[in-house]
């Protein structure tokens, strides 16, 4: 036994140690599943069942607005009954809806299947959320930037399986993919057996009786709206970028490729080196800001690829994912710090559930965004773009100084009144 360290302290951290890796593992798994049906859904329902493109884009756009309605209620459930329940149930909910996507015939079916599927994952997502809160207890900044890393490559392992499907181009190749992810979530699900079965966590006097606490914080709705606004640069590596580079530039073809598995790679590579020291809000604020910074110099990198020569072109495509990608790792290590250090302990899952939210809603709105103002303004576009993530990211720092004012009248409040705060979690 190691002197000074008593044994109720060493075994905490064995069983946290133990437990964050479990975590990684299931997520791990669950990414998987993703990126095997990610890659190739939309090809499975156009090219198998025969659905024309319009339908299915309109079933899972309705999909996945429907999804959105379930983070919120989700993540206050699991922050009532224990987060790992929740999400094993809506894991096992995702299981059965995967499956049942190989028996859709119709547009009225998927439409249904997608949308039951969307409602649990808001609400896995929710219950992930506060998983993540109380696991990573001992050093959260340094568990948070390694889940990150094998989430990015439990990805690319799915989006690579699923390219030989899409090689294969049969109806059995793509069922494989598809009750493959459904097997993923299952086995997710019985991974989150050997966590701890959390129990809720009481509020503090001065929130006590308050139910939709997420709603009301105004720092926090701010901050969701910020995120939700940044998270556009992902659809910049994987829809306005590839599009760009085929439309607008003299760049070779592979650098289209290219653009994925740099992205992947940086993040895989990097993540935990930068993510495991941003670790306070006020950390989380500053590395927001530093994101909209970097974003602000990759756009206009991206481009210039449509003025410059063949090879410049390629350059200048590898060089602007490569900064874009550190401030993916930026942006996203300070939706950690934020989103949860901001977010009272016995609401973590109500928190996370709206922060879900925001990130979906900007996410369904970015294809249109992307692909009309920036597409149609060019050059142009692109520039204003950098400038609109660098404004976004500057604000970063002010709604830390925010949130955290509020949290401290609040502990502030509970302390006169004789009540527990809340700790904010890093």
């Amino acid at each position: 036994m190691i002197k000074g360290r008593p044994p109720g302290r060493m075994a905490h951290i064995a069983g946290s140690n133990r437990s964050e890796r479990v975590l990684i593992l299931a997520s791990f798994v669950n990414r998987v599943g993703n990126g095997l049906f990610n890659a190739a859904s939309a090809l499975y329902f156009t090219l198998v069942v025969d659905l024309p493109a319009v339908q299915v884009g309109a079933a899972l756009t309705i999909a996945g607005l429907i999804g959105l309605l379930a983070g919120i209620p989700g993540g206050h459930l699991a922050d009532r009954r224990g987060p790992r329940t929740v999400m094993m149930l809506a894991l096992a909910v995702q299981a059965v809806a995967m499956s049942a996507l190989v028996l859709v015939e119709s547009w009225a079916a998927l439409t249904v299947i997608a949308a039951v599927d969307q409602l649990a994952a808001a609400a896995a997502g929710a219950a992930w959320g506060a998983l993540v809160v109380r696991v990573g207890t001992d050093r959260p900044a340094l568990f948070r930037a390694k889940l990150r890393t094998y989430v990015n490559l439990g990805v690319v392992l799915g989006t690579v399986g699923a390219g030989f499907a899409v090689a294969a181009n049969t109806r059995t190749a793509y069922i494989v993919l598809i009750l493959g992810d459904a097997a993923s979530f299952a086995l997710c699900a019985l991974l989150l057996f050997l966590l701890p079965n959390f129990r809720a966590l009481a509020p503090s006097s001065s929130q006590e009786g308050r139910r939709w606490i997420a709603l009301t914080d105004r720092p926090f709705v701010a901050f969701t709206t910020l995120y939700g606004a940044m998270g556009l640069q992902y659809p910049v590596v994987s829809l306005l970028l590839p599009i760009w580079i085929s439309e607008h530039t003299d760049a070779p073809r592979w650098t289209v490729a290219a653009v994925s598995a740099i992205n992947a790679g940086v993040c895989v590579l990097l993540q935990t080196r930068i993510g495991s020291r941003i670790e306070t809000p006020l950390d989380g604020g500053r590395a927001f800001r530093t994101a909209g910074l970097l974003f602000l110099l990759s756009c206009p990198m991206m481009a210039l690829t449509a003025h410059a020569p063949v090879w410049a072109a390629a350059g200048l495509v590898v060089a602007a994912i490569f900064v874009h990608s550190l401030g993916e790792i930026w942006e996203s290590s300070a939706g950690f710090a934020l989103g949860f250090g901001l977010a009272p302990d016995h609401a973590q899952g109500q928190y996370q559930g709206l922060l879900g939210l925001g990130f979906s809603a900007g996410q369904a709105l970015a294809p249109a965004i992307l692909t009309t103002v920036v597409l149609g303004m060019g050059t142009t576009g692109w520039l204003l773009l950098g400038v609109f993530f660098a404004a976004v990211g500057a604000v970063g720092p002010t709604i830390e100084r925010w949130g955290t004012r509020t949290r401290s009248r609040q502990d502030a409040a509970a302390a006169e009144t004789g009540g527990e705060p809340d700790q904010a979690h890093a």
